[in-house]
């Protein structure tokens, strides 16, 4: 299993059927945001309680992370054609979530309507 830094630098890419994503890692999942790309009025989805909140569910096979998202209905539809994202705030699965520098922003790209997402490091969300 790679880590999620190396899966996104080699270029993997996750996959996404309706509203649940597949990413071909795991990972320390501290909050997920979903969010509508050069919108000034709609804030993004903040979803921090990962617990059985009703709006998230997470499975790990052995080789990836498959994140439902409940609420949401197809993913691709609503967010592809760059017209939003996901973010995960995460950290290396097994690691220290308490240091900083093992956090980092992985922000998933729905580039058109079709099943692959694009993966990507990113140093501030707030900077997109």
């Amino acid at each position: 299993m790679k880590s999620f830094t190396d899966a996104v630098k080699s270029g993997r890419k996750g996959l996404v059927i309706r509203n649940s994503v597949f990413l071909p890692f795991h990972c320390e999942l501290l909050s997920i945001w979903v969010g509508k790309e050069m919108s000034l009025i709609s804030a993004p989805d903040l979803i921090s309680d990962l617990t059985d909140c009703g709006q998230v569910a997470l499975r790990e096979g052995e080789s990836y992370t498959n994140i439902v998202l409940k609420k949401w209905g197809d993913l691709a539809k609503e967010l592809g054609h760059h017209k939003g994202h996901i973010i995960l705030h995460a950290a290396e699965k097994g690691s220290d979530i308490f240091l900083p520098d093992n956090l980092h922003y992985i922000r998933i790209g729905f580039v058109d309507h079709g099943k692959e997402v694009s993966l990507e490091i990113i140093d501030d969300p707030f900077e997109l």
